[in-house]
């Protein structure tokens, strides 16, 4: 019925010449796993290496090698310098630093600071909500007026209906005004309903900077003092800690901040070094907000008694009773 060709010749040899083997696989025991394979003429595979992989390899070594080198050095340099402990509390380090107090620190230079602004008087304009007055402000603007000529006014916004009386003399009962160019500085401070304080120096083109801590920083640098690396960062822990955990923090973040302050007390009389700086400000203004002196420690009472013997601090207390 159907007729298909013979697999086989006259002389009976086979037309069809079968492989070897059904499916070709590379050598997986090949010493160079990475190369490439291909097939020879033969049908063997042969291997073909594959030059982006031998770089990286070359690269790796190279890597590797140095490695080693810096780690020998690194050894080498560990048994030249005798270190009996390496944990060392990097507080006690700036006990016997030298830092420039509030009382003989240098005015910085304003227009540095504030920008140069010709025929005008260069105003810091502060907007605090009168519920809960920002204290470190207002200490640090005492400290300030030991430094500078200060023009120092007080206005309410009308976004707030009442503000107490001591609030609206903050800053005492105001002389007679001499003429704004006879002033350095102008320090405005605005009672209004903000969530937290804000400050703008350059009134008609820059963002108000929020936050009590930021503002505190700012304004204790124009007080000329200067400290080394390691305190300045203690000193932003310190800001930081207090208003983040002390201020908003719960119950046990208080206590764990308590509990720091104690064990700083220990080592000296501020926070950071021999000498008071806008952490102890800062964290003072906290804790009087909090309930005073009558919510913590007795070494913490002795080092609150300590700023409030300070006229700037004093005059800020009075605006809590």
């Amino acid at each position: 019925m159907y007729q298909v060709k013979p697999y086989h010749g006259v002389s009976g040899s086979l037309c069809v010449e079968l492989p070897t083997c059904m499916y070709r696989v590379p050598n997986i025991h090949a010493k160079n796993r990475s190369s490439a394979f291909t097939e020879g003429p033969a049908g063997h595979v042969q291997e073909e290496a594959d030059p982006s992989l031998q770089a990286l390899e070359s690269r790796q070594e190279d890597i590797l090698k140095r490695l080693y080198e810096l780690k020998a050095a690194v050894d080498g340099l560990s048994k030249m310098i005798q270190t009996p402990d390496a944990d060392f509390d990097v507080t006690n380090m700036i006990q016997t630093n030298e830092c420039t107090t509030l009382k003989t620190a240098n005015a910085v230079d304003l227009d540095s600071m504030l920008g140069k602004d010709y025929g005008a008087l260069k105003d810091i304009v502060i907007n605090a909500n009168p519920t809960l007055p920002p204290l470190s402000l207002l200490v640090l603007h005492s400290f300030l007026c030991e430094h500078y000529k200060i023009l120092s006014t007080v206005h309410v916004h009308s976004s707030v209906k009442n503000v107490p009386e001591n609030l609206l003399k903050c800053f005492g009962e105001q002389s007679k005004k001499q003429s704004r160019h006879e002033y350095q500085l102008g320090f405005t401070l605005i009672w209004k309903d903000v969530p937290k304080p804000q400050m703008k120096f350059s009134i008609q083109t820059m963002c108000p900077i929020e936050g009590e801590g930021t503002i505190a920083r700012f304004l204790f640098s124009l007080l000329g003092q200067t400290h080394d690396a390691v305190s300045l960062t203690l000193i932003d822990h310190w800001v930081d800690m207090a208003f983040f955990q002390l201020k908003e923090g719960s119950s046990k973040e208080k206590a764990a901040v308590l509990r720091c302050i104690s064990s700083a007390l220990g080592r000296g009389p501020w926070l950071v070094g021999n000498e008071l700086t806008v952490a102890d400000i800062v964290a003072w203004g906290v804790l009087q907000q909090l309930g005073g002196p009558n919510s913590v420690p007795s070494d913490i009472q002795k080092w609150m008694k300590s700023c409030e013997n300070l006229a700037s601090f004093n005059s800020a207390l009075k605006l809590l009773k």
